[in-house]
């Protein structure tokens, strides 16, 4: 009886995308860009340079450029779901039932805000009512936006940027979940 492959705990790289969807829209399938890429010296390229070879040499529009770039960088090991050439990222979002302005105000209005943000860090550096907050959340940024879904009803999204690591950014992925739930139960009131 031959022996079992044992698997690795690591698990296989995740390009972002399905092969049937790259390539639908680039005409390659991810195997087919790795091996494009590496034989054009990509492992030695910046993320930047990859995008522009694909772009200006392949022809790949821009959206689809950085798509097949961040996915190369993903199967290859150079970038983990999350990462960016800034850090980690992760965002959360949760639809409410209540307009934008009083949504925005449980955000913007300090005294609101700690009735339902756990540790409240965030530093706010601009504002527009009723669509957007960006703010500093110690050395990382946070960007909150507001999207009206009907007069009772507003969606709002949470990107927090420039994490340290995979570690805080899962952490700080499970804590938005929270304070998002925390924040529609404080709206229920």
């Amino acid at each position: 009886m031959p022996a079992r492959k044992v698997s690795s705990a690591r698990p296989r790289p995740n390009p972002g995308m399905s092969d049937r969807a790259v390539a639908a829209k680039t005409g390659k399938t991810w195997a087919q860009w790795v091996r494009t890429l590496n034989s054009a010296g990509a492992a030695k390229m910046t993320h930047r340079d990859i995008a522009g070879y694909l772009h200006s040499k392949l022809h790949v529009p821009g959206w689809w450029a950085q798509m097949v770039t961040v996915g190369y960088e993903r199967l290859t090991g150079r970038r983990e779901k999350g990462e960016t050439p800034a850090g980690y990222s992760v965002s959360a979002s949760r639809t409410v039932s209540v307009a934008p302005s009083r949504l925005f105000a449980a955000w913007n209005t300090p005294a609101q805000r700690r009735r339902w943000l756990r540790g409240d860090k965030l530093e706010i550096s601009t504002a527009t009512a009723p669509k957007s907050i960006r703010a500093a959340w110690g050395s990382s940024r946070v960007a909150i936006m507001f999207y009206p879904k009907g007069p009772a009803r507003t969606a709002v999204a949470v990107d927090h940027m420039k994490l340290s690591g995979a570690r805080e950014a899962a952490r700080m992925k499970a804590y938005w979940s929270r304070q998002l739930d925390a924040l529609e139960q404080h709206l229920a009131r």
